[in-house]
């Protein structure tokens, strides 16, 4: 398995901006498939957004699409979210997981590794 820690979180008004931070342990990190999961309190992890082990292709919630952008440096060990014009319904805690999967992307039972997870607020 792959040792995750995400970072970036924050409070942030409405219409603001924040950038996510995943790191990975290890460099077999390159040939999984990353993305981002969100989570409120009583619901079910909600996809966000997926990229593939290239880079080159990404895939996303309709919630967020246009607003946010997933990306990944492999050099690094790293994936990144960038997130812009928040909203209030964004409010979650943010969770980057590692797939050896290519399909069923948003679907939270084919990831094999998770991070801890690190909170976003979004205030009117």
């Amino acid at each position: 398995q792959v040792q995750l820690a995400e970072s970036g979180g924050g409070l942030v008004q409405a219409g603001g901006s924040l950038r996510l931070t995943c790191a990975a342990s290890v460099p077999t990190f390159s040939r999984d498939a990353m993305a981002w999961f969100r989570q409120t309190p009583g619901l079910e992890r909600e996809f966000v957004a997926a990229v593939s082990w290239s880079g080159v292709s990404t895939y996303y919630a309709d919630s967020v699409r246009g607003r946010f952008t997933i990306s990944r440096d492999n050099a690094k060990n790293m994936v990144y979210m960038q997130m812009n014009n928040l909203k209030p319904e964004d409010t979650a805690v943010y969770y980057c997981a590692a797939t050896a999967g290519v399909a069923g992307l948003s679907n939270p039972d084919e990831y094999h590794s998770w991070g801890q997870g690190t909170q976003v607020t979004v205030s009117l």
